[in-house]
């Protein structure tokens, strides 16, 4: 099998879990509002934690969400430059925790996350400037030149298309069967994914850990979204 079709290839999931997803799917913000604005509540706090640089990078962002134009392909080639410039930072060291899960947010005034937030930042980024949510996957893969697990986003150009993967290892957004050095573990849709953000294997369907970080993560991208869309 290509690695294309690998990483274009999706995991049945039980019916629990598909009821379960669709739920946690429904409590997604909607971040389709191409009138982004950082408000300065956000860039105060943001700028308290992470320094005054903090400030710059969130209005970077908000720039590149008010606009980026052009294609899909444009908004991919953008969207994936930008938040590539920030730093790979492993969560123990950048957080202090073994697996914390970043917001858009923190991570872009932080500078800094590692591999899903990445992957997190770009999916929710470019939702919000119009991308469908159905033709976004995290995917996590092996990456096989450094044996480590890792995690990507791609994007399929239509349904059963061979998808695209951005990706913090390398500027260039390739399709999937050029990436032969990721072997694909498991793909599903972003809200799904979240639930299985651990690496290797164990319990991680169901796991009330995992639910907990989920219900952690949503609550405060749900709290930044309805503080950058009041108005000032």
């Amino acid at each position: 099998m290509s690695a294309g079709n690998r990483l274009n290839r999706r995991l049945p999931l039980p019916a629990c879990l598909l009821v379960l997803i669709a739920l946690l799917a429904a409590a997604l913000p909607v971040l389709t509002d191409e009138s982004f604005t950082v408000s300065e509540a956000t860039l105060q706090r943001m700028e308290k934690q992470f320094g005054p640089e903090a400030r710059i990078r969130l209005l970077a962002w908000q720039d590149l969400v008010r606009t980026a134009g052009g294609n899909d392909r444009d908004k991919l080639e953008a969207v994936n430059r930008f938040f590539n410039t920030m730093r790979f930072v492993d969560d123990a060291l950048h957080w202090q925790q073994p697996d914390y899960w970043s917001t858009p947010a923190e991570f872009v005034a932080s500078n800094g996350g590692d591999c899903e937030d990445f992957a997190i930042a770009k999916y929710f980024t470019l939702i919000r400037l119009g991308l469908a949510e159905e033709r976004l996957t995290l995917t996590y893969v092996k990456a096989l030149r450094l044996n480590q697990a890792h995690m990507v986003l791609t994007y399929a150009p239509a349904p059963g298309a061979e998808p695209l993967v951005l990706d913090n290892l390398i500027g260039a957004i390739l399709p999937s069967s050029q990436r032969t050095d990721l072997l694909p573990v498991y793909s599903i849709n972003g809200a799904g994914l979240w639930l299985a953000k651990q690496r290797g294997r164990g319990k991680w369907i169901g796991s009330s850990d995992r639910l907990r970080r989920w219900s952690d993560l949503l609550d405060r991208i749900s709290g930044e979204t309805e503080q950058n869309e009041e108005t000032p």
